[in-house]
Parts: C-alpha cells; sequence; structure tokens
C-alpha cells in the first residue's frame, strides 16, 4: 500500500474522532454550560447535542441535584459576650446554570463565607440562652438571608441547618450542673406527689373500710332487731294460743256442765273452788257471800261425820 493511502485513513480516522467529540449527551440532573470563543453560547439540558469542533467548547459542567455542604464549625459570640461554636448544614440547589458559572469564581467557598458571616450577624443579637433554644428561628432567618445572597450567583438555599452548638466547658459544665439539679427537683416533686397519692389512697381505704364496718354492723343490728320482732311475734302468738286454749278448754267445762244439768249444790261447790284459787294463800281477806258460807258449813260437816264414822 502506498503513503498516499495511509494518509486518507489516518485523515478519516482523525475526522471521526473529531466528530466523535463534537456529540455530547447531557444525562438527567446535569447541565453543560457551551462557549463559544470564549463568550457564552448556550445552556444545554437533558438530551443529545452537537458543537462546533474548535470553536465551542464546554466550559461548565452543573449538577442540578440538591446538594448537601457541612462546614466546620464556626466561632461566634452572643449578645451577652458567650464565645461558642457553632458549625452548619446547608442544602441548596442550582437554578441557574449560566449565573452559577459565571456569577462567583468559588461557589461553595462563598456560601461557606456568606454562612459564617450571617450566623455571627444573627447569633450576636441573642442571648447565650436563646440561642440555645431558638434554632428554629436561627435555622430560617439564615435561610432567608442566604437564600437572597445567592440569587445572583444561580442559587437556591433550600433549607439551613444548626448541627452543633457548643458553647465553652465552663457554660456547659454550669448547664449540666443546671439540668441536674433540675432533674433532682423534678424527681423530687415525683416523689412528693408519689407520697401524697399514697397516703390519700390509704385514707381512702381507711375510709370505704370504716363505711363498710358500719354498713355492716347496721344490717346485723337490722338482722338482730327483725330476728328479735320474729321471736316478740312468735311468743305472742303462742301465749294467744295458749290463752284460746285455756279458753276453749273453759269453754269446754262449762259446756260440758251445762249439758251434765248440775244441782245447785254442785254449782256452789264449784264457786267455791273458785274462790280458793283466787285467794291461793296470797290473799289476806276473802269474802265469801252467805250462800257459799252456808254451803262451806254443810261441807265441814259433812266431812266430821265421815271422820267419826
Amino acid at each position: 500500500m502506498s503513503t498516499g493511502f495511509w494518509v486518507v485513513v489516518g485523515f478519516i480516522v482523525l475526522v471521526l474522532i473529531i466528530l466523535s467529540s463534537c456529540v455530547k449527551i447531557v444525562p438527567q440532573a446535569h447541565a453543560y454550560v457551551l462557549e463559544r470563543l470564549g463568550g457564552y453560547q448556550a445552556t444545554w439540558g437533558v438530551g443529545i447535542h452537537f458543537k462546533v469542533p474548535f470553536i465551542d467548547k464546554i466550559a461548565k459542567k452543573i449538577v442540578l441535584k440538591e446538594q448537601v455542604v457541612d462546614f466546620a464549625p464556626q466561632p461566634v459570640i452572643t449578645k451577652d459576650n458567650v464565645t461558642m461554636r457553632i458549625d452548619t448544614v446547608v442544602f441548596f440547589q442550582i437554578t441557574d446554570p449560566k449565573l452559577y458559572a459565571y456569577g462567583v469564581e468559588n461557589p461553595i467557598m462563598a456560601i461557606e463565607n456568606l454562612t459564617a458571616t450571617t450566623l455571627r450577624n444573627i447569633i450576636g443579637d441573642l442571648e447565650l440562652d436563646e440561642t440555645l433554644t431558638s434554632r428554629e428561628i436561627i435555622n430560617t432567618k439564615m435561610r432567608v438571608s442566604l437564600d437572597t445572597a445567592t440569587d445572583p450567583w444561580g442559587i437556591k438555599v433550600n433549607r439551613v441547618e444548626l448541627k452543633n452548638i457548643i458553647p465553652p466547658a465552663a457554660i456547659q459544665d454550669a448547664m449540666e450542673k443546671q439540668m441536674k439539679a433540675e432533674r433532682e427537683r423534678r424527681e423530687a416533686i415525683l416523689r412528693a406527689e408519689g407520697e401524697k397519692k399514697s397516703t390519700v389512697l390509704v385514707a381512702e381505704g381507711k375510709k370505704e373500710s370504716a363505711i363498710l364496718e358500719a354498713e355492716a354492723e347496721k344490717e346485723a343490728a337490722i338482722l338482730r332487731a327483725e330476728a328479735k320482732r320474729e321471736a316478740t311475734i312468735r311468743e305472742a302468738e303462742g301465749q294467744a294460743q295458749a290463752i284460746i286454749a285455756v279458753q276453749k278448754a273453759n269453754a269446754d267445762g262449762i259446756r260440758m256442765l251445762n249439758e251434765s244439768n248440775p244441782g245447785g249444790a254442785v254449782i256452789q261447790l264449784k264457786s267455791l273452788e273458785a274462790f280458793a284459787k283466787a285467794a291461793d294463800g296470797k290473799a289476806t281477806k276473802i269474802i265469801i257471800p252467805s250462800e257459799i258460807q252456808g254451803l262451806a258449813g254443810l261441807a265441814k260437816s259433812i266431812v266430821e261425820v265421815g271422820k267419826e264414822g
């Protein structure tokens, strides 16, 4: 093969290399800034693009996804002259590739310095206690301030977080002692409340026990009274039945006497027996009617005649 052939082959290969270098594919969430003869030409988005060889060049490849930058702790001074160190985390996203490429020389360093100065300005207006308890307020103020300042750079600041607040050692020691005292105070309060509840529960238990005992005594007294009343009723009923039985026996006796048609002498003897029972050895004086006295004399005479015989 002649030399001319190899020259043609080499030329073709060179042309292919140059053409392939002019074809660019931009991936998702990326953007390419194109310059022509040193000046801004266009911003390429996602897809395939072609550039003019030796005239166009890709000046900057930019990532459009949200990015996170963690800055080292920065010394700040509070309103009450306490020096502490605070490190921050900034979440940002590039919204304009052209401004990002030409707005500032080193965007990350610019954001770091801007974050440090903004943080010092905000903390300088707060006292130590406010700084420790106002993280959300500080985060919001810093985000608004940084977002406004980075707009000319094509950057949008989405969030700013205070990652860590490091007060001086003496302040940390005092805070730990304060926290310990607060925990002991809460423990004492909880212990006192527990003892109070325990005392109340014991008192309520005794009260309920006394109430139950009183109710039991009341029910027992009611049962005893009912039992006594029942016994009295039964005793009265027994006495009434006994009286009825005696009266019935007396009535039967009278009826039998009436049926036997007794004579006057028998009636007088029964009357005498009744007076004898009425006396029963207890009466000191008994008045006997004259009819019964005669009957008594007749009875005595009969008894004496019986003895002589």
